[in-house]
């Protein structure tokens, strides 16, 4: 079982969307076996992070170069794992709107310091100048899924195994076609709701998706919210499908209809978040 109950969107680009050393980099890497598949990674990401940060949390180290690996009959595609950044980001974020004396308690100013050091090297450093903007594959979302996330995917994409030790509920799609329905979701929230928090929302996923190789795979994985579903309520699930008919309400100006699928969605996703209180 994933040791975090987190869904994840992720990005897996060809290898030619990578420089020739980190080509080599992950040719060897899965050559040798090391790729992790995505049931195992989330707890073997959590495992990595805590045994490198040890237990007074007060430096940064290096972490390992790993990835998530898909094989085709074309090519190889890698979803990396980017631990050092995500690491740094986030021990940024759980410093923002805290007081200063609970934030150095929490997160140390030591940490911080090389957190915001990471964080701007990554953003601004040489590498930037010779290979573009680097490109975080995977985000992380605890006790739910964003409904945003539900806009690139289709659900006749829906990819699901119920088998006891492999369950898994995914939706997988081309790159083009996931950009294709938020450009095209971005259009109809704008049209029909203005600057909303939905409308940016979306407007700032369509934005990260295209700093990544048309040829790239986008994948939409319930991961460790899985073991807190049933295997009716996997089968069942059409949260892509309530988005699809949602925002078809909204481009015809039908309100009533994009409320419903709006409250339906909302309401399944509410229960899930509500599990967390009654740990």
């Amino acid at each position: 079982m994933p040791s975090n109950f987190a869904a994840y969107l992720r990005v897996y680009e060809p290898l030619t969307a990578f420089d020739r050393e980190r080509q080599l980099y992950w040719r060897r890497y899965v050559k040798d076996g090391r790729a992790i598949g995505p049931l195992d990674g989330p707890g073997r990401q959590r495992t990595v992070v805590l045994e490198a940060l040890g237990a007074g949390w007060t430096r940064l180290p290096d972490l390992p170069d790993e990835a998530y690996v898909l094989e085709t009959d074309e090519t190889l595609l890698i979803c990396p794992w980017n631990l050092r950044f995500r690491v740094a980001e986030a021990a940024l974020s759980a410093r923002d709107g805290v007081p200063a004396v609970l934030a150095d308690a929490f997160v140390p100013p030591t940490l911080a310091g090389l957190a915001k050091s990471v964080v701007e090297d990554w953003r601004s450093g040489a590498k930037v100048l010779e290979q573009g903007m680097p490109r975080v594959h995977e985000q992380v979302s605890t006790w739910g899924v964003p409904l945003r996330w539900f806009v690139f995917v289709d659900l006749s994409e829906k990819q699901l195994s119920v088998r006891p030790g492999r369950r898994v509920l995914r939706y997988r799609t081309e790159i083009s076609k996931a950009r294709r329905r938020a450009h095209r979701a971005h259009s109809v929230l704008r049209k029909a709701l203005g600057d909303a928090p939905i409308t940016e929302a979306v407007e700032e996923s369509t934005r990260w998706l295209e700093e990544f190789h048309p040829r790239s795979l986008v994948e939409l994985d319930y991961s460790g919210l899985v073991p807190l579903l049933s295997d009716d309520a996997l089968a069942a699930d059409d949260s892509p499908g309530l988005v699809a008919t949602g925002l078809a309400g909204l481009s015809r100006g039908d309100a009533d209809s994009a409320t419903e699928a709006y409250e339906q969605l909302v309401a399944r996703w509410r229960a899930v978040q509500l599990l967390e209180r009654s740990n």
